[in-house]
């Protein structure tokens, strides 16, 4: 199999005020090629959740990096995306069901999905229409799976299927690793958000870490 080249993929903290993490999400779109970023966004109304996307979302579309949503309790994601001004949803539970919804709704805009628990997960979710998996993210305790079960998964899943995956790394540490599982993306949190230099530098060491596009036609 011919490794791809992964791309690197922010997830915000929770977020309540959109304004306030505006300049850190800039600054790290800023910093490099980001792929996509998803902005994980508190309990609200949808008022309030579309508000927080249409604070956010220009400043990483503007540097070129898609914008996803997913929402903490009962909000309509496919509104939020849509009024806010976002490229797609992520839904933290992967149920087939709703992606079968949302892309009804959606069009064009991207679908992901995480939370899973199982391979059988990944290849349910995987057959009902969405546009890649996530693997590894943090549990909503704030647990991490093993490093390992992640590693397998994502080799397994970009082994066999056609639909991207992404694989979440929960330092920088872990970018190569991930990256040599042969998934179109990896993912990094807190790593970048609370690198003591700052989002610019952790995007830049991250990129650093990844194989770049030259190395791939060597």
């Amino acid at each position: 199999m011919t490794e791809s080249i992964a791309r690197l993929y922010l997830v915000t903290p929770l977020i309540e005020d959109g304004s306030r993490f505006a300049p850190a999400l800039s600054q790290a779109c800023a910093a490099g090629e980001i792929a996509a970023v998803l902005l994980r966004l508190a309990p609200g109304d949808e008022r309030a959740s579309v508000n927080r996307v249409k604070a956010l979302a220009p400043a990483a579309q503007e540097h070129g990096a898609a914008v996803l949503v997913t929402a903490a309790g009962e909000v309509d994601l496919a509104a939020v995306a849509t009024r806010g001004g976002a490229d797609g949803v992520h839904l933290a539970v992967p149920d087939p069901n709703a992606a079968s919804a949302l892309r009804e709704r959606l069009k064009d805009r991207s679908i992901g999905a995480g939370g899973l628990r199982s391979k059988d997960d990944a290849m349910t979710i995987g057959e009902a229409g969405i546009d890649y998996l996530m693997f590894g993210e943090p549990r909503a305790d704030g647990s991490m799976p093993a490093i390992e079960t992640v590693l397998e998964r994502a080799a397994w899943w970009a082994e066999i299927f056609e639909t991207p995956c992404v694989a979440f790394a929960p330092s920088l540490a872990h970018l190569p690793r991930l990256a040599a599982t042969g998934a179109e993306f990896v993912a990094l949190g807190d790593a970048v958000w609370t690198h003591a230099e700052g989002p610019a530098a952790a995007v830049r060491a991250a990129l650093a870490a990844l194989p770049a596009p030259a190395e791939e036609a060597r």
